[in-house]
């Protein structure tokens, strides 16, 4: 198809295209598991494509090439909240001014979050808010009858999508949400066809866990309640889990037909229960492949000793554990659910079994940031007396629109957006479209990096603090930086961390520049 030609002749078998817009470096760069499930659902049904930004150089030249061969029935982009929103916007530009009549679809975290803004721009057709696979073969479906986009209008005839749940598209220039979708669970869908992706070993990058880690997800949403995490309004308060069997079908197949030695889990909260989480340890201790997941403290602290004997035995290298803050008010005010004793209790006993625990904590919340922050800073320091090889990860806190579960229950069938009147309690407003998301303060407080309520002098003693504490006690994470690297950071850093004087290491500036350690915050697994 020619460069401003329509997509009049995309039938009822017309390939899907599927793009996940640049985000992150070479090193960081994982399996593409929302596309590869979308992919899933599509398989004998559609054929499909997947443009990678984080592996394709020019991914925008690819995706225009890939369209300019055949009429496409639709192009689905994945968009994060963050740096994700620029590059989504970059590609979904240069779809809409090559081929006008393909409809595009932002589906992922950013649309189900700030739906409003996300459909507020003439280059986005749709969007599926929450999980995506059902809703996107109905809109297939429904695209003949709905009739081709416009810059006001997603549809020429919008009776053919009034009635399709999880689904925001444009009438007259005004947004329509339809209601909720119920959340289909894992054992209800095809299992990712990861051969068919291509270069898989690519996606494939070495950690601290092996040469070739591969991710999975074996379980979706979160039954808890954050106020600054967007699992809970993208799942709307639920869980929902895979079995044991099916995952280690799933990570039997990484390993054996692709080579994989590592896995990390990208589970929301992976140990839901004690009771379901001792069948899947069962049957990962059975693999022999290390692996990293997400975790609850309150959750990992009540389990039995026979439990926490599985843990060790199924290789469970780190878990990332929400501590969030030191003292249970705080905790309470951003409903974490879980106490501060909770986060002690774990340190001794990931220590005691082999367990790495990497514990995130969100500073500076509006009420007290400066009082929080220091008190947070101690309880570190006292967390590395029980068990030094915790990893130690600092966020600002960011607040996350809400979606109101009591209404939710009580209204399955209308549309339930979540909502964040002001960001913080003086404001500013929420952007209102994917432009304004992609300023720089939007993005670096979004990204947990920063809030408008900090003082420099606050986000320079947090930094500085965690400078110190990075040299002092280098990741594990860190496969790069030598043994010797490491040495010289940690002498660099004792004297620092022994007086709790962390104000301007300019010394450890340097150094860090020199050995590159990793930072594990900006450079996860």
């Amino acid at each position: 198809m020619a460069p401003g030609a329509t997509a009049s002749g995309a039938g009822a078998g017309s390939p899907v295209l599927l793009i996940n817009p640049h985000m992150c470096s070479r090193d960081s760069l994982r399996l593409p598991l929302s596309l590869l499930n979308l992919a899933a659902v599509l398989e004998g049904r559609r054929p499909w494509r997947i443009v990678d930004g984080n592996l394709d150089p020019d991914a925008v030249a690819t995706a225009l090439r890939i369209l300019g061969g055949a009429p496409h029935a639709l192009v689905g982009v994945t968009v994060m909240p963050g740096p994700q929103v620029a590059t989504a916007i970059e590609i979904s530009l240069a779809i809409r001014a090559a081929f006008p009549a393909v409809p595009i679809v932002w589906g992922g975290y950013f649309p189900t979050l700030y739906p409003d803004a996300a459909i507020n721009a003439p280059y986005v057709d749709y969007l599926v808010r929450g999980q995506g696979e059902a809703t996107l073969c109905d809109l297939l479906a429904r695209l003949p009858d709905a009739g081709r986009p416009s810059p006001s209008d997603s549809a020429s005839d919008p009776s053919a999508l009034r009635d399709l749940p999880g689904l925001t598209w444009k009438s007259d220039g005004h947004a329509v949400h339809n209601p909720e979708r119920p959340t289909v669970p894992p054992e209800a869908l095809p299992t990712l066809p990861y051969g068919r992706l291509g270069d898989v070993a690519a996606y494939l990058r070495p950690s601290f866990m092996g040469a070739r880690t591969a991710v999975h997800q074996a379980a979706l949403g979160c039954r808890y309640k954050c106020d600054f995490c967007g699992v809970v309004s993208m799942w709307n308060g639920k869980t929902v889990l895979d079995d044991g069997e099916r995952i280690a079908v799933a990570l039997r197949t990484l390993r054996d037909g692709f080579g994989a030695d590592g896995v990390q889990f990208y589970d929301h909260n992976f140990f839901d229960r004690e009771e379901s989480s001792v069948p899947i340890l069962d049957a990962l201790g059975k693999l022999e492949m290390p692996w990293w997941c997400y975790a609850r403290a309150d959750t990992l602290a009540r389990f039995s000793v026979s439990t926490w004997e599985k843990i060790r035995r199924s290789r469970l290298r780190m878990a990332y554990i929400g501590a969030e803050a030191a003292s249970d008010e705080v905790l309470a005010r951003m409903k974490k659910g879980s106490r501060v004793e909770h986060t002690i209790e774990v340190a001794r006993r990931c220590r005691e079994y082999g367990v790495i625990p990497e514990l995130s904590f969100v500073l500076g919340g509006p009420e007290d940031p400066e009082g929080e922050i220091e008190k947070t800073l101690t309880f570190i320091r006292h967390i590395k007396g029980l068990n030094p090889e915790a990893e130690i990860i600092l966020y600002f806190y960011s607040p996350t629109p809400q979606t109101d579960r009591a209404d939710l229950r009580a209204r399955p069938d209308v549309a339930h957006i979540p909502k964040l009147r002001t960001y913080g309690p003086t404001g500013p407003t929420l952007p209102t479209t994917p432009e304004e998301w992609t300023e720089p303060r939007w993005v670096s407080w979004v990204c947990h990096q920063d809030a408008p309520w900090l003082t420099p002098r606050l986000r320079q003693r947090v930094n500085d603090f965690a400078r110190v504490l990075a040299c002092r006690f280098p990741t594990v994470q860190d496969t790069r930086t030598s043994v010797w690297g490491k040495s010289v950071l940690r002498n660099l850093a004792r004297w620092r961390y022994a007086t709790g004087r962390y104000a301007r290491p300019f010394e450890l500036n340097v150094a860090q520049k020199i050995f590159r350690l990793r930072d594990p915050k900006s450079e996860s697994l």
